[in-house]
């Protein structure tokens, strides 16, 4: 048979016939007087059994692994181990599924998202129509930290997120907040408006929502309080100068709280 031959029968592509000869997979035939390689039947045997090996779902080392004579394994234990990955890609996926179930059935998605249903849910119960610009950009923050943090730290993360949540009239207070700051984009950073949208933004968050948060161990003269740190100054950038001075007030009226 011709390579082409080949391939046809056994339902590959002649360029992977090409590429498992030379990967070693597949070992060449001898080749005839005018050059062309002469394929026999074991040839398509081993062609064969390298598609339905790959099929299951074998990397081309396992299938080396699984054809070679002195490997070390056989067959079996190859497929055990690749039934064991596929178990542990199925929990992955139906775990995956569930997570986008419950973002689905939750309705209402937020613009930031997809983010975890629990916070999905706090972002359904603290926004409002029509909206500051700032809310908007502090749920998207949240959502970013929710994303990097450890799980410990996101667990935290939600607990203060719902504690916020449960204060009534916080929905008011907090959405007052963010029109003041709305408010500073083109206001000096020493205005006295500055502090009374960082007391009025550090007052929606209660006491509760403050504990584990570890604020009290924060050192407000060191790098990161001071803008020097990469990501609080990359953070700080992000607003116009008056907002980040009340933003940066904010967390040390938070920090002096949580002490």
């Amino acid at each position: 048979m011709r390579i082409g031959e080949l391939a046809a029968t056994v339902g590959v592509t002649t360029r992977t016939v090409r590429h498992y000869h030379h990967l070693g997979l597949l070992p060449e035939p001898e080749r005839r007087s005018n050059g062309y390689r002469d394929y026999g039947l074991r040839h398509a045997v081993v062609l064969a059994r390298i598609k339905r090996l790959t099929e299951l779902g074998l990397g081309l080392a396992e299938v080396r692994d699984a054809l070679a004579d002195d490997a070390g394994r056989d067959l079996a234990e190859v497929l055990a181990e690749l039934d064991d990955d596929l178990a542990r890609q199925e929990a992955a996926i139906r775990e995956r599924r569930l997570r986008l179930r419950a973002l689905l059935d939750g309705g209402g998605l937020p613009a930031e998202g997809p983010v975890s249903p629990e916070l999905a849910a706090i972002f359904g119960e603290l926004t409002r129509h029509p909206e500051p610009a700032m809310a908007a950009k502090d749920r998207e923050m949240i959502a970013f930290l929710e994303t990097v943090a450890a799980p410990e730290d996101r667990e935290r993360l939600l607990s203060a997120m719902r504690a916020a949540a449960d204060v009534p009239g916080v929905l008011e207070r907090t959405h007052e907040a963010y029109a003041l700051l709305d408010a500073l984009v083109d206001v000096d950073p020493a205005d006295p408006r500055v502090e009374e949208a960082a007391r009025t933004l550090a007052d929606c968050l209660p006491d509760e929502a403050l504990e584990g948060m570890g604020l009290g161990q924060l050192d407000l003269e060191g790098t990161d309080m001071n803008g020097n740190g990469s990501f609080f100054r990359a953070f700080l950038d992000d607003f116009a100068p008056a907002q980040a001075a009340a933003v940066r007030r904010t967390i040390e009226l938070l920090v002096e709280r949580a002490r």
